[in-house]
This record gives structure tokens, sequence and C-alpha cells, in this order.
């Protein structure tokens, strides 16, 4: 019997960090996230990234464990969150389609640059570019599913808790190496790989509006025949 809990432990582990690592996708933003911090130095990139894999990490265990309560006191309903998540992250992504690339000039370099990317460290480099709406609404339908006995209910938060760890782990190891992989594949690379990225977030973004909005529509439809009888 506790081989059959631990496995299935391990199971809901490995599907938990699945859906969220493929999701958020933090290799592939890398490139985005080096994009926007192209004014800082190696070090200050660093303490960038950690903080916003520590915001990540809060997002995702507010969403785990408190999401559905937080989305229903304000009265947001989940395709509400993804259209008005995915305008942001297709506006993102247009923008830094349409951005000219070039290497960045000595001017670019200073502390204040700094200071306005810790300042836009929660918004918008971990909502919604890293944790956005999709990853939000994931972790919320994982959090529902947390049902069961008071010893189930525990061991599947124990669980939860491992995998919003292992996700930042993975998202603060992208965002920290994301030079050395714009040096792995060199400046035209580079280019291309940020600028294929950033097409990919525009479409996204504009999938995250749809499934928002044919949500709303399914909902719609669904209650027009109980309104007509």
């Amino acid at each position: 019997m506790r081989d059959i809990a631990t496995s299935g432990l391990v199971a809901d582990f490995l599907f938990g960090f699945g859906a969220l690592f493929a999701i958020i996708n933090p290799y592939g933003l890398a490139f985005i996230f080096l994009d926007k911090t192209r004014g800082l130095s190696e070090d200050e990139r660093a303490n960038l990234a950690l903080r916003v894999a520590g915001y990540a990490f809060v997002v995702l265990l507010v969403s785990l464990f408190l999401g559905s309560q937080i989305l229903n006191f304000f009265g947001v309903t989940i395709p509400a969150l993804r259209i008005a998540g995915g305008l942001v992250v297709a506006a993102t992504g247009w923008s830094m389609l349409h951005a000219p690339s070039g290497p960045a000039g000595p001017h670019e370099v200073s502390s204040p640059d700094h200071v306005t990317m810790k300042r836009m460290a929660f918004f918008p480099l971990t909502i919604p570019l890293t944790t956005g709406p999709g990853t939000i609404a994931t972790a919320i339908a994982i959090g529902i599913s947390r049902t069961g006995s008071l010893d189930a209910m525990f061991q599947s938060s124990i669980v939860s808790l491992l995998v919003a760890f292992a996700v930042t782990a993975a998202i603060y190891h992208a965002y920290r190496k994301s030079s050395a992989m714009a040096r792995l594949f060199g400046e035209e690379g580079t280019s291309v790989v940020t600028k294929l990225s950033a097409f990919l977030l525009l479409c996204i973004g504009v999938q995250i509006i749809l499934t928002g909005v044919s949500e709303v529509m399914r909902s719609i439809l669904d209650s027009a025949p109980r309104a007509i009888q």
C-alpha cells in the first residue's frame, strides 16, 4: 500500500511539474528575458532572475492553494483572466517582434536601468510573461483537484509545494543562464531565436484570448436554452 501511495505521489508530481513546465517553457522565455534585460550586467541579470523566480514561486503557491478562492472573492472568472492576460501577452510579443534588433549601446548599462528592471520584476516579467494566465489557470485546476481525506490532502499539498519549487528552480536556471545560451547561439542565432520566441509569445497570447472567448461563448450558448424556457 505504501508503494502504491508513493507511486501515486510521484505521478502527481510528474503531472503537475510537466504541465506547468510545458506551459511556462522557461528555456524558451529565457531569450525574451535576455532581450528585456539587455542593458544589465551579468550580476544584475542574475539578481533579477532570482527576484523573478521568487515572485513566480509565490504566484504558483497562491494559485495552487488559494487561486480559486481569490478569483471567487473578486468575482473574476477564468475566461476573464485568460482574455486579460492574453491581451498583455500578445501586446508584449507584438512589441518585441517589431522592436529593432542590434547590440546594446554602452549608455544602456547603468544603475537606473537595473533599478527600473527591478520595478518590472513582478509586472510584466513575472506576470504575465513567466507565470501568465495559462499557468495560473493550470495551477488553480491542479489545486482544485486536491480532495480526499486529511492525510491525502496533506500529501498532495506537499507534492504541490515540491512542484512549485521545482518549476521555480527551472525558471531561475533558465533566466540565470540566458546570456550563456545566447553566447552558444551567437549574435545572429540569438536574434533569430528571440524573434521566433516573440512570435510564439504573440501566438500564445492570441490562443489564450481565443480560449477565453470560446469559454464565454460556450457559457452563453449553454445558458440560452434555459433562458428561452
